[in-house]
């Protein structure tokens, strides 16, 4: 199998996984999200300690850990991804998986727009009016709910500096999260002691399964991100990019599918505002590829002669 179609396969893998999230946090609403953000982290750690463990990556983890320039962005990115996922589980165990969606809808603009604050990038004129239409969408949102769409913003403000937080660390995926997992399971591990001490634990409470499926939510945290890890090196950032917007379809369908989560004339309004401005910020993006590509061929084609 050709090395690109294996790696769309790891992507599309990927963001399937991450679609479909609603439908697995759904299963432990018993638990609220502390709880389970704790278990998450926890377990995250276990699986990724594994890892490092089968493909000898601990001197990785070692360098990183031993340089500050990339030690500590990988230490914010830590509190970052872990609001994160928080913001997420509440959002799914409290009727909020549509306002779910939006956030990562709304997150690859986002990217854009710290591009162009904290590492003084370009945009160009297509992407201003995107950027626009989708401030355009999060107020009239905030109009109709009558507060802002809180959820949504959280996870596109944690999961915009994270990446951030990311590249600027530029550590691998398993070793980055290494790093990161460790960071925070200290609290994690309080939180699970806080709880059982005051006997508001329920993980043991409701069964084999209950507890099986919040010990895996290690694994499946991991997994979807090796899956990407892998895609990454494989395929190019347009195909990277136009996947990532399967995950947030999916948890959209999820919401309003399966939940039947209410969708008033003003929300389809304004997800419509989002959804056009992702295809004006990804139509330019692909054009100006193409313009670039092109160039660089008649650059390469010129030098020749």
């Amino acid at each position: 199998m050709p090395e690109q179609r294996r790696g769309f396969i790891y992507g599309f893998t990927a963001y399937l996984i991450w679609g479909l999230f609603p439908l697995y946090w759904k299963l432990l609403d018993n638990s609220d999200a502390v709880e389970l953000l704790a278990h998450r982290v926890l377990w995250s750690l276990v699986t990724i300690v594994i890892l490092v463990a089968v493909l000898r990556k601990f001197g990785r983890v070692k360098a990183l850990l031993a340089e500050p320039r990339r030690r500590w962005p990988l230490i914010a990115a830590a509190f970052l991804i872990s609001a994160n996922w928080g913001t997420y589980i509440w959002g799914v165990g409290n009727g909020h998986v549509v306002e779910t969606s939006l956030g990562y809808f709304i997150t690859p603009l986002f990217t854009v727009l710290l591009g162009v604050f904290v590492l003084k990038e370009r945009l160009r004129p297509i992407q201003w009016v995107a950027l626009g239409i989708a401030f355009v969408a999060v107020a009239g949102l905030t109009i109709e709910n009558g507060r802002p769409p809180w959820v949504a913003i959280i996870l596109t403000f944690s999961f915009g500096f994270y990446g951030l937080a990311k590249k600027q660390a530029g550590a691998g995926a398993i070793e980055g999260m290494a790093v990161e997992s460790g960071t925070v399971v200290p609290f994690a591990v309080a939180a699970i002691v806080v709880l059982g001490l005051q006997g508001d634990a329920t993980v043991a409470d409701h069964g084999t399964a209950y507890l099986v499926l919040v010990l895996l939510t290690g694994p499946i945290t991991a997994v979807p991100l090796l899956l990407f890890g892998a895609a990454a090196t494989r395929v190019s950032m347009t195909t990277l990019g136009l996947l990532n917007y399967i995950a947030p379809i999916m948890q959209f369908i999820c919401g309003l599918v399966v939940f039947h989560e209410r969708m008033s004339p003003m929300r389809w309004l304004g997800f419509g505002l989002v959804w056009v401005a992702l295809a004006l910020f990804t139509f330019d993006s692909m054009h100006n590829r193409r313009r670039i590509m092109a160039l660089e061929r008649a650059a390469v084609t010129a030098s020749a002669v």
